[in-house]
C-alpha cells in the first residue's frame, strides 16, 4: 500500500484572508480609498514621532527653536 502524495499548498495569512473578504464585499473605489486614509494615519504616526525625536533633542541640548510652527 502506498502513502498518499503530499502536498505543499501555503495556507493564507490572515491579512490574506482579510483583503479577499475586502475584495468581495467592498468596490474597488472604496477599497482604494480606505488604503489610502490608512497609509495617511501611518505618515502622521511616523511624522509625530519625528517630533518627538526632535522635542527631546532639543530639549536635552537646553535650547528652544528659533521659531516655532
Amino acid at each position: 500500500m502506498q502513502a498518499a502524495p503530499i502536498r505543499a499548498t501555503a495556507i493564507p495569512s490572515f491579512t490574506d484572508v482579510l483583503r479577499t473578504v475586502e475584495s468581495l464585499l467592498l468596490s474597488g473605489g472604496q477599497r482604494t480609498a480606505r488604503r489610502n486614509a490608512w497609509t495617511s494615519v501611518m505618515e502622521d504616526r511616523r511624522r509625530a514621532r519625528e517630533r518627538a525625536e526632535a522635542q527631546r533633542a532639543l530639549d536635552r541640548s537646553g535650547r528652544l527653536p528659533a521659531v516655532l510652527p
